[in-house]
């Protein structure tokens, strides 16, 4: 005989997990709630030093690339001496949207489509209908609303603050921080690197849980098989991100980061004999992901849309004269290819439970995850919220000051 349901009753009996090992993440609201996901954009999208294009996809003048930077549409492009320019997208007169389409090319201008009023390249006013007949117009005062601009590892970085955060401090800082050294990242020469494939993932999740995801390796024994035979020591669970300075090294027999372990390139230049047969991994908060392997370099961008999607651009960059040699990177794109897919397929698996009750007081790290609930501190922080804590008996988050940095 069927018993009746009575929503009044607990959702989950109580959690018997031992307390002392377990910390209590974010409630399940910080990844379905759009009031949330609006303070994310405002102080941490909007706050921050964004990756937002590839140079090279900004190969000549008027090449440009339109992104979405929080809640702003952003242009981003190359003015007639090749210097990189980012701009709100959006028109001084009446507010259009200048331009619409995600790429594109233009000679000296961009024209509104609305009323056509033009702006050269460095956003200044140029031309409008019966402009000349308006002497009091001051162009300079309204051209284009500007953000700043900054290009490292080959890509171009914005940042909408009025005062943008140190970019030595908040982003070259931090990935010193991670490999141990300024002159680590230098050996790869990410800058120089061309790009072999680009494969862009529309994922049905909130930007935190592919953050999380990444940042550990605890599930890796699990859904990651190709990733656990080139690198063994995953399968422990402990992520290349555990330690200082420390790379994932590649399992005997294993010739390359391939998706057979098949043999790759040749080493790039720079890399160091200690960097070689290992694999690194990099988390610049909010949005970017560096990995480093002696062949090739992995980098990721998140562009989250809403509370529960997130547009993900992933590039594999290799040495120009490998691929000018026609070299087939399949299987180097393949290996990484089904990691992300795999994933993802398990942030998507969350992003529905994330509104369940029996989510509602969030869940648990064990210690080896440690370092997720570092960055659920530094966001909880950024947005004003409350942070985590350990889980207590029933397995509720009591709430801490947030303070620690996260990475």
């Amino acid at each position: 005989m069927a018993t009746s349901y009575d929503p009044a009753a607990p959702a989950l009996p109580p959690d018997p997990a031992a307390a002392s090992d377990l910390i209590a993440t974010l409630p399940g609201h910080y990844y379905t709630d759009p009031a949330v996901f609006a303070r994310e954009q405002e102080r941490v999208f909007e706050a921050m030093w964004f990756c937002a294009v590839r140079s090279g996809d900004l190969d000549r003048p008027g090449a440009f690339r339109t992104v979405q930077v929080g809640r702003e549409s952003v242009l981003v492009s190359r003015n007639r001496s090749g210097e990189v320019r980012a701009f709100l997208n959006v028109c001084r007169h009446r507010g259009a949207q200048l331009c619409v389409q995600e790429a594109g090319e233009v000679r000296r201008s961009f024209q509104c489509p609305y009323h056509a009023w033009t702006y050269d390249l460095d956003g200044r006013l140029i031309a409008a209908p019966n402009l000349a007949g308006m002497p009091g117009v001051d162009r300079a005062a309204h051209g284009l609303i500007g953000v700043h601009v900054r290009e490292w590892l080959g890509y171009v970085w914005v940042c909408l603050a009025e005062e943008p955060p140190s970019f030595a401090e908040t982003v070259e800082g931090v990935v010193a921080e991670r490999l141990g050294s300024e002159e680590a990242i230098g050996n790869y020469r990410v800058e120089g690197l061309d790009l072999g494939r680009r494969i862009t993932y529309d994922v049905r999740a909130n930007w935190k849980l592919i953050i999380e995801n990444f940042m550990e390796c605890y599930h890796c024994g699990t859904i990651h098989p190709e990733l656990t035979e080139v690198l063994p020591e995953f399968a422990d669970g402990y992520a290349a991100q555990y330690y200082v300075g420390h790379g994932a090294e590649f399992g005997a027999g294993v010739e390359g980061f391939t998706v057979d372990g098949g043999a790759g390139f040749g080493r790039l230049d720079g890399v160091s004999e200690d960097q070689d047969r290992r694999y690194y991994a990099i988390t610049v908060a909010p949005q970017v992901f560096v990995n480093l392997v002696p062949d090739h370099v992995i980098v990721h961008r998140m562009f989250p849309l809403a509370a529960d999607r997130t547009r993900v651009e992933c590039d594999w960059l290799y040495a120009p004269e490998t691929l000018a040699g026609g070299a087939d990177v399949s299987r180097s794109v393949e290996l990484f290819d089904r990691v992300n897919r795999q994933d993802f397929d398990a942030c998507e698996r969350c992003q529905p439970t994330m509104a369940s009750r029996a989510y509602r007081a969030g869940g648990v790290l064990v210690p080896m995850e440690h370092h997720i609930a570092a960055f659920h501190d530094w966001l909880a922080e950024r947005i004003g919220g409350a942070a985590t804590g350990e889980a207590g008996a029933s397995g509720a988050a009591e709430p801490r000051v947030a303070g620690r940095a996260g990475g």
